[in-house]
């Protein structure tokens, strides 16, 4: 058991450093073509970021396990916003850009919500991985053109907003080294974090979604939450958002389309994913609009509930699992007590906001 823990965290360490060296390259190479940070942030970094769950998903799929390809995606998207963005505005509050409120947001949730319409028959079939593939195609090269029409002065130095400002790492040739080499490693620790989760599934008892929902999906979000928490340290705030938000896209439209179409005949999507974990996922989308919204700010209590959320949904996980004796009266007090709070917490930052009349950055701390 012990060698498969030791593979596990091999897996995660090689899947952490082929996202850093696949993040590193790209982002040197995106940042010529002059786009913003925010733009960087939703695309390169992003993307970068979750070619994790790319890989992991594709090979779970390939390899029979397709609750842990969709468990992976649902769960990242959960943890990108309520345990990364909690964590990175707990360090520091988190100013929002308009255009992710009235653009990025709104968009993230659609997809969400196309997503759950195409999983009700039970299945992404080819034909929905096809779509779901073409959009997020379209999606970036919006972004792109809307970024080079609006944003014309990042062509003169875009690389004083990246987070990487190292020199060794300016010619072409490092840079697409870096990719590939990133890329090889994704696959290799992939395939290693997968075989490792699989034998953990079955030695504790616990489901492959489960599994996938938890375990591998925080552990495929570890580049993500490096990411943002160092891009809020360092203040480039729309990196961290970004960075979020552009994941929860591709996780969405990327990772599902390419796993779906590399499957013979498509995802199966689980009844238990369908009834609850999908939802949760659009839950926490919706949640995202009226906090950002709200003063264009995630303050640290906001952060902090966010954790506190994330907390609760692993513990239900855990225990539906195990089909623990607690589990209903569990359930009774996340229907009776959470979901209440979650709307008086919102509501409060509405009027916290509300009374501050759109105050300066930050008052929110």
């Amino acid at each position: 058991m012990w060698v498969h823990v030791l593979w596990f965290a091999l897996g995660l360490a090689v899947l952490v450093l082929g996202a850093e060296s696949l993040v590193r390259g790209a982002a040197r190479l995106a940042g010529s073509v002059g786009v913003s940070p925010l733009v960087i942030g939703l695309t390169v970094v992003a993307f970068g970021t979750s070619t994790p769950e790319m890989a992991v998903s594709v090979h779970a799929s390939l390899a029979g396990n397709p609750d842990i390809a969709i468990g992976n995606v649902i769960g990242s998207n959960i943890a990108n916003v309520l345990l990364i963005l909690g964590i990175s505005a707990v360090i520091i509050p988190l100013l929002v850009s308009q255009q992710v409120i009235r653009q990025e947001v709104p968009v993230m949730i659609a997809a969400t919500v196309l997503l759950i319409v195409l999983a009700l028959d039970g299945r992404i079939s080819r034909i929905d991985a096809g779509v779901l593939f073409v959009l997020v195609i379209a999606y970036t090269v919006f972004l792109i053109l809307q970024s080079r029409r609006s944003t014309r002065a990042a062509a003169a130095a875009p690389e004083a907003d990246l987070p990487v400002r190292s020199q060794w790492d300016r010619h072409w040739g490092v840079q697409l080294l870096l990719i590939v080499a990133g890329l090889a490693a994704l696959v290799i620790g992939s395939r290693w974090l997968v075989e490792s989760a699989m034998v953990f599934a079955r030695y504790f008892g616990v489901s492959d979604l489960v599994i996938g929902l938890t375990i591998v999906a925080v552990g495929t979000s570890l580049p993500e939450i490096a990411t943002s928490a160092l891009a809020a340290l360092r203040g480039e705030r729309d990196i961290a958002v970004g960075n979020v938000i552009g994941s929860n896209l591709f996780n969405i439209l990327a990772v599902l389309g390419v796993t779906g179409l590399v499957s013979t005949h498509g995802i199966p999507v689980a009844e238990a994913a369908r009834n609850f974990d999908l939802w949760v996922m659009l839950a926490v989308a919706v949640a995202c609009l009226p906090i950002m919204f709200t003063g264009r700010e995630i303050a640290r209590w906001e952060g902090t509930v966010f954790l506190g959320y994330y907390a609760a949904y692993t513990a239900y996980l855990v225990l539906a699992s195990q089909q623990h004796s607690s589990l209903p009266a569990y359930s009774m007090v996340m229907l009776g007590f959470v979901l209440p709070i979650t709307v008086l917490t919102i509501a409060v930052s509405v009027i916290n906001h509300g009374r501050r009349g759109y105050g300066g950055p930050g008052s929110g701390s």
